[in-house]
């Protein structure tokens, strides 16, 4: 029987406990897009987690789509997440980058006029943030074509090996949350109608190819996935999310990825359970839990990890939290997004806290 506080590895990585940081968009990088001190110190307060999942990166210039958010394409942008790197393992922690690429949540003002690309010319209902804050409506994405696809994939691996360059301890493949690869999962952004289309052995073809490519570049155990088993979110539709998830379960046993999160509300599950029946690697659970329900899943066996989001906006020390029992602080939603230190890196830690 497992808790919450012991150690967990993880193909190649090693987690000292089993509290994640899950990925956080905070949009600090400034239009450089360039990893820079404030979010070294930032990722260092919370090096205590067990794993720290950083934020979102665009793998390339068309992959990108949220203001102030960084990359892993430049030299530059390498240069600037070793500091980040570095930081994080001076204070003894472990931190993996996600892989980033938006397909159609995304838009032309940050293309430079170019459409975004998607797996089928669908628009997603809602409205993006431009480059100076304002709010536009999501365009028409371009169909992706072979040639497309076969880029799109190389910039995963691409960005994958300068991640390892960067000094991280490897990556995870953002297929969660409608962006690109949840765009090709789900039926309802999907109406291909050529080997990645159809079926669902066709729409999860494009992840499996993403995942090995990424996996030959730096090591499948040090991959690792991120999906999300959720409908409506950046208009995700799918009515047949048990059996998606089942196939990609079953897909992914072969890959010896270093694990899978899952997105799924705690409240309400029913993949994360079948989930857990059909993948028989590491199984990461995420939204909605609490220090209790973590406990209890992982004392279940039902996960064998849980990532916390806001809990770790707030509450850099969320370790030593949970440890000592000790009250949360309270997330300001209004500084979530600002573009310095305000709600960044001056939430309080405990007197005798660590971040080590």
């Amino acid at each position: 029987m497992q808790n919450l506080f012991e150690p967990l590895t993880a193909g190649e990585l090693k987690f000292k406990n089993r509290v994640v940081m899950s990925p956080l968009t905070r949009a600090r990088a400034g239009e450089t897009r360039i990893p820079n001190d404030l979010m070294a110190e930032y990722y260092a307060q919370r090096a205590s987690a067990g794993l720290i999942i950083s934020e979102a990166t665009a793998i390339s210039p068309m992959g990108y789509g949220w203001r102030n958010a960084p990359g892993i394409y430049t030299d530059e942008q390498t240069d600037g997440w070793r500091k980040v790197t570095d930081a994080v393992h001076q204070k003894n922690g472990q931190i993996i980058l996600q892989l980033w690429h938006m397909g159609r949540i995304s838009h032309p003002d940050f293309l430079n006029g170019a459409l975004p690309v998607a797996p089928s010319a669908i628009a997603a209902e809602g409205e993006a943030r431009g480059l100076t804050g304002e709010k536009k409506s999501y365009v028409i994405p371009r169909t992706m074509t072979q040639s497309d696809i076969e880029e799109t994939i190389a910039d995963f691996a691409a960005a994958a090996r300068r991640a390892i360059a960067a000094g991280f301890d490897g990556v995870q493949i953002h297929g969660a949350n409608g962006y690109l690869i949840d765009q090709f999962l789900k039926e309802g952004s999907n109406q291909r109608t050529d080997k990645y289309g159809g079926s669902i052995e066709n729409r999860v073809r494009f992840l499996i190819e993403v995942c090995e490519a990424v996996a030959l570049a730096v090591g499948a155990g040090r991959t690792a996935l991120r999906l999300s088993a959720i409908n409506g979110y950046n208009s995700m539709n799918d009515d047949h999310l048990p059996e998606l998830f089942a196939h990609v379960a079953r897909e992914l046993n072969t890959r010896q990825l270093a694990f899978i999160e899952l997105r799924e509300p705690q409240s309400a599950q029913r993949v994360t359970p079948m989930m857990r029946e059909n993948f028989k690697g590491i199984l990461i659970g995420n939204d909605g839990y609490e220090l209790a329900t973590a406990e209890a899943a992982i004392t279940s066996g039902a996960l064998d990890a849980v990532s916390f989001g806001q809990k770790y906006i707030a509450n850099p020390d969320l370790v030593e939290r949970f440890q000592r029992g000790a009250p949360l602080n309270e997330l300001d939603p209004k500084t979530s997004y600002n573009n310095g230190p305000e709600g960044y890196i001056d939430y309080p830690m405990l007197p005798t806290t660590r971040a080590a």
